[in-house]
């Protein structure tokens, strides 16, 4: 019989993508009390980051439409680990290796679709927390959390305006 004891406290991470620009109150105060945020790209001006690292500290990717300076010269790809868990943040999910479990990878954090989405595959956590930003369509303003215990992710997306 083995027991399993988190040493640690669990971090939460902010998680968000697609903001074009807008940082809406809602956004902000979802984010309150984030031990770090991540945003998944499509930021289009730096004030977007600046508002949020306020939050938390913040780690940011190049979207596709991320063409001024300074958000231009943002990586594509950015690999952390938090704890026990190593995280790739991604714009689009087109972008990622075909086998980020080989590459060590535990969770994939992406964006672009404007759609949110929790899913598994082999082992690995996918997450989009969906759009901040701009309403696209039907689809939700939202954003997400990542939990992180010892080496154990969970996360969630919540809608933030009706």
């Amino acid at each position: 019989m083995t027991s399993r004891t988190h040493n640690s406290p669990a971090t939460r991470i902010g998680l968000i993508s697609d903001t074009h620009n807008l940082v809406r109150p809602e956004v902000l105060q979802y984010l309150a009390g984030c031990d770090a945020i991540i945003h998944a790209g499509d930021i289009c001006k730096q004030a977007v980051l600046d508002a949020l690292a306020q939050i938390a500290p913040v780690t940011a990717v190049r979207g596709n439409n991320d063409i001024d300076e300074p958000v231009a010269l943002l990586s594509t790809h950015v690999k952390l680990t938090v704890q026990q868990v190593t995280i790739l943040v991604v714009h689009d999910i087109a972008d990622v290796v075909d086998d980020p479990r080989r590459e060590g990878i535990d969770v994939v954090v992406t964006g672009h679709s404007h759609k949110p989405a929790i899913s598994e595959r082999d082992g690995v956590l996918f997450v989009n927390p969906g759009s901040a930003g701009p309403r696209r369509f039907k689809l939700p303003i939202s954003a997400g959390l990542l939990i992180i215990e010892g080496a154990h992710a969970s996360a969630t997306f919540d809608s933030l305006v009706t």
